[in-house]
């Protein structure tokens, strides 16, 4: 927790980018969990992700061409299918056989569900079925097929322990997110007790309804109650129902390294007519997830001179959670044993 650098959990589903982004016939390179990724989309609309390298010279594949079909390499023109197998090597002539099934690089488990392209990065070479994870989390009260209205994405430059702790920051807000249109006087603070309980790969706040001063959240119709859970490898998933309409937040943190994390935030909404407000709703999205970049850039400045660091209860006891619920999960998978959840269902109070 104390470092600028965090070990990256593998073996699990992350975020890799919206559906939206990756077009059929292109392809677009990532590093993610400290791996360089290419990832495409078939001229038929599947999606694969590859390692960004070819395994004749080592040159990233990025730079070669994609004809909906296949990789081709911009160095010697070597093609690579969805799968990473090699299906041409234009160099050799008559005479030259060599098996080009046994020559590939590396690829990635790679799905798109409710709009969002996701990735599996094994920890041993293991497929998500034998991890026990064999597709992404679902968003509550939407479809499979039914991709986020909108969507935001900014890279925070720390480690993936210290975007999860924002995530589950229950305290932050009155300081950090001073907007007219959320928490709006939010410096009077209030007293709060919600209950949490054990969910699969974390935790959840119980189902409770949101006071009528949050005005972002009355458009959904009052009453409005909500649950948020929290679970590995770092999302947070608060579902919203109102008497009108219902609406669905994943905020998703994907490490790109041990020290650089991006963080992305997605919401489903039932309300149609809501897509006619979409640039503005983005950049209020933007406008509150840059007010929690800039305050771990600034918390940055104060690592690296290696602070003794500390956690308070109960405000900050998710934090704590967070930490024994991400090493219960590695110790489990070093251990080749199934993940036990350490969380208790508890009651926690704070001020804010």
């Amino acid at each position: 927790m104390q470092g600028l650098t965090a070990e990256i959990i593998k073996g699990l589903w992350y975020v890799a980018l919206p559906g939206r982004d990756l077009k059929a016939g292109a392809m677009t390179a990532k590093t993610l969990l400290g791996e360089p990724m290419l990832f495409g989309r078939t001229a038929s609309g599947e999606v694969f992700a590859l390692r960004d390298a070819c395994p004749h010279r080592g040159i990233p594949l990025r730079y070669g061409t994609f004809d909906g079909t296949s990789v081709q390499c911009c160095y010697h023109g070597w093609r690579f299918d969805k799968t990473g197998t090699c299906v041409e090597i234009p160099s050799l002539r008559e005479g030259q056989q060599m098996d080009l099934s046994k020559i590939c690089t590396p690829s990635y488990p790679c799905v798109e569900s409710q709009g969002l392209v996701w990735v599996f990065v094994p920890r041993a070479g293991e497929t998500p079925a034998e991890a026990g994870y064999p597709a992404p989390p679902l968003m509550p009260d939407f479809d499979a097929g039914e991709a986020p209205r909108f969507h935001c994405m900014l890279p925070f430059h720390c480690s993936m322990d210290h975007a999860a702790f924002g995530l589950m920051d229950p305290t932050h807000a009155a300081y950090v997110h001073t907007s007219w249109w959320f928490k709006k006087g939010a410096k009077k603070l209030r007293p709060k007790e919600k209950v949490f309980a054990p969910s699969e790969l974390g935790w959840s706040m119980v189902r409770h309804e949101l006071p009528p001063q949050n005005i972002a959240y009355k458009i959904l119709g009052t009453p409005v109650t909500t649950e948020i859970s929290y679970m590995l490898p770092g999302l947070r998933i608060e579902n919203i129902r109102g008497s009108k309409m219902q609406a669905t937040g994943l905020t998703a943190i994907t490490p790109v390294n041990e020290g650089e994390t991006e963080v992305h935030q997605f919401f489903w909404v039932s309300a149609g007519w809501l897509s006619a407000a979409k640039p503005l709703v983005e950049h209020l999205m933007r406008v509150f997830l840059d007010q929690d970049r800039v305050v771990v850039i600034r918390q940055r400045e104060g690592l690296v001179h290696d602070p003794k660091l500390m956690l308070i209860n109960d405000a900050d006891t998710q934090a704590r959670w967070w930490m024994r619920v991400k090493d219960a999960f590695v110790k489990a998978q070093a251990d080749g044993k199934p993940f036990e959840n350490p969380i208790q269902p508890m009651t926690l109070r704070w001020r804010s």
